[in-house]
């Protein structure tokens, strides 16, 4: 297969990679940059730190007299507009606790507002666009222990008319240990195909 063949199965998509770890350079990380390392180099890639663009703490405003306020914060702007530009999400979170980081869940948590936002058609907009998962965890070899992180984004993804791309799952506990990881690096060098 040429390069030529690769990109045009890839026409027209656009990936946001959202990195959930509490730490630059992790194993999560890393086993991200391995898969999209692998796309073709004219599919857009966005990558953004969750941390660095901190969302408030959420609160549901739905069924109170306020309610889903008109004004977004500039992160949860910044969020909305990049998930809304790519036809790809790719959650890149360390398992915590079995499941997402904090901030990926609170990312999460804010797309119920997202949904009743006036004029944003979330869920419309969202119908139809693919969503990743890409993890690391001490322990990756232990049966099930991705069930809660992979059912969590792949419920979500039904709910809103996604596509359930799959969970990439690595071994990792310190910064680096993921490079050893043969069989995740291998797998890494497919998962978007």
């Amino acid at each position: 297969m040429t390069e030529n063949d690769r990109s045009s199965g890839f026409a027209g998509r656009s990936f946001l990679f959202l990195l959930g770890s509490g730490r630059e350079g992790g194993n999560t990380e890393a086993l991200a940059r391995h898969a999209a390392a692998q796309l073709p180099q004219d599919v857009p890639q966005r990558w953004l730190r969750l941390s660095e663009h901190p969302l408030p703490p959420f609160e549901d405003p739905r069924h109170t007299e306020a309610g889903v306020p008109a004004e977004l914060s500039a992160s949860e702007r910044l969020l909305l507009d990049a998930t809304l530009d790519a036809t790809d999400l790719v959650i890149a979170s360390p398992l915590y606790w079995y499941s997402v980081s904090a901030s990926t869940k609170l990312y999460f948590d804010h797309w119920v507002n997202w949904l009743v936002l006036p004029g944003a058609d979330f869920k419309q907009r969202m119908a139809g666009r693919t969503l990743w998962g890409i993890t690391a965890a001490n322990g990756a070899a232990k049966p099930g222990i991705t069930d809660s992180f992979t059912g969590m984004l792949s419920a979500s993804a039904e709910y809103m008319g996604m596509q359930w791309g799959g969970t990439l799952l690595g071994q990792g506990n310190a910064p680096g240990d993921v490079e050893a990881d043969n069989d995740a690096l291998l797998a890494a060098k497919s998962f978007f195909s």
